[in-house]
């Protein structure tokens, strides 16, 4: 097993390829270096660890490369425009997005078919990208679910209210129509959003409420056979195990004081504190609600935007669909970061998607024009 300590010595007469190929592989590094340090002063406790120990192997591979250019090395090669900008994200933001960007980075490597680059320099890499993935993986978590019901609304008004208008435009009505087709398609569709949130979460506050253990335990404890013990079945019945709950409900008779089996927090007034974390994870019937009225509605004011403006004719389903195009790219594009896949790729998908329901609905209508004509 390699150490990464080996270090070539300078090459005597290096083409200039191989000057230009080692340039651009110690701006990375540069660029990379910095960013994982930068992410490191931001974070706290073990991740701010393991990002200075990344960011420590940066700074190793560059002096690989460095010996290997000698003189070339100077000056110090600019790291290039999208590496500056995604340091510019560390700098200021730190953000779950800046990992997911440096992942994609660290799983383009090179180094696993360059000759030029060591074994263990390929092998960090490769790890590097499972560090980072990691990494990812706990920020995504941390994202709030509002976050992603901000990205995923918009994006269904977006589509839904785009592919309404441009079908109601193509029958040929006049733009105030269309105008008052899309406010309609507005208001619709976010009511529906938020009436269906609303009833899902009150509905799954509800069926935990149902499901929450009560205090019966407490109440009739005292009443109950030792010898018989029904009460452990209630605690085998809650997926603890025959000694585990033979404790538990010695415990509750007053026998014990010890908690028989940690893998279940357990706290006065609740018998499971899962209850109390799947009640604060869910969150606000109302606050949901209003949450996916406001982002369906922000999504879906975009296509009639240009109506509003005055537009009309092709010119504002032109300027509406171009709008809309953007803004599809933009929620493809962070869906594409938060998944750790490609953010063009992603807005790619989403802009075909949504052009693709409005360019159905537009023969639609149109169908259902000529068909009237």
């Amino acid at each position: 097993m390699t150490d990464g300590s080996h270090i070539r010595q300078p090459v005597a007469n290096p083409s200039k390829a191989q000057i230009r190929r080692w340039r651009r592989y110690l701006a990375e590094e540069i660029s990379e270096a910095r960013i994982y340090a930068t992410l490191a002063e931001r974070a706290e406790g073990k991740e701010a660890e393991i990002l200075r120990e990344v960011a420590q192997a940066e700074f190793r591979h560059q002096d690989h490369w460095r010996t290997l250019l000698g003189v070339h090395a100077s000056p110090e090669p600019r790291p290039a425009v999208s590496a500056r900008f995604l340091e510019l994200l560390a700098r200021k933001f730190g953000s779950v997005f800046v990992l997911a960007l440096a992942q994609r980075a660290e799983g383009r490597s090179p180094y696993a078919n360059d000759s030029d680059a060591t074994e263990a320099m390929a092998a960090d890499e490769a790890i590097h990208e499972e560090i980072i993935r990691a990494l990812s993986i706990q920020g995504r978590e941390k994202l709030s679910g509002n976050f992603r019901a901000a990205v995923f609304g918009a994006n269904d008004g977006l589509v839904s209210n785009a592919a309404l208008i441009m079908g109601v435009g193509a029958s040929g009505v006049d733009s105030s129509l269309i105008l008052l087709s899309g406010i309609a398609g507005l208001l619709a569709g976010a009511f529906s959003m938020a009436a269906g949130e609303f009833v899902s979460v009150r509905s799954q506050r509800e069926l935990l409420d149902a499901s929450r253990p009560t205090q019966v335990t407490l109440d009739v404890a005292r009443h109950l056979d030792i010898e018989q013990n029904e009460l452990k079945l209630i605690y085998k019945a809650r997926g603890m195990s025959e000694e585990a709950a033979e404790h538990r409900a010695m415990e509750r008779l007053g026998h014990f004081t010890c908690d028989c089996d940690p893998s279940f927090s357990f706290r006065p007034g609740t018998e499971n504190e899962h209850e109390i974390n799947s009640h604060s994870v869910l969150g606000s019937d109302v606050g949901t609600a209003a949450s996916s009225f406001s982002f369906f509605a922000t999504g879906a004011f975009i296509p009639i935007l240009p109506y509003l403006l005055g537009f009309s004719g092709m010119l504002a389903a032109v300027v509406s669909m171009v709008l809309v195009g953007i803004a599809l790219l933009i929620t493809g594009g962070i869906v594409g970061l938060l998944a750790g896949a490609s953010p063009l790729k992603r807005g790619g998908r989403q802009l075909a998607i949504g052009y693709g329901a409005a360019l159905m609905t537009f023969f639609l209508g149109f169908i259902f024009n000529t068909a009237i004509l």
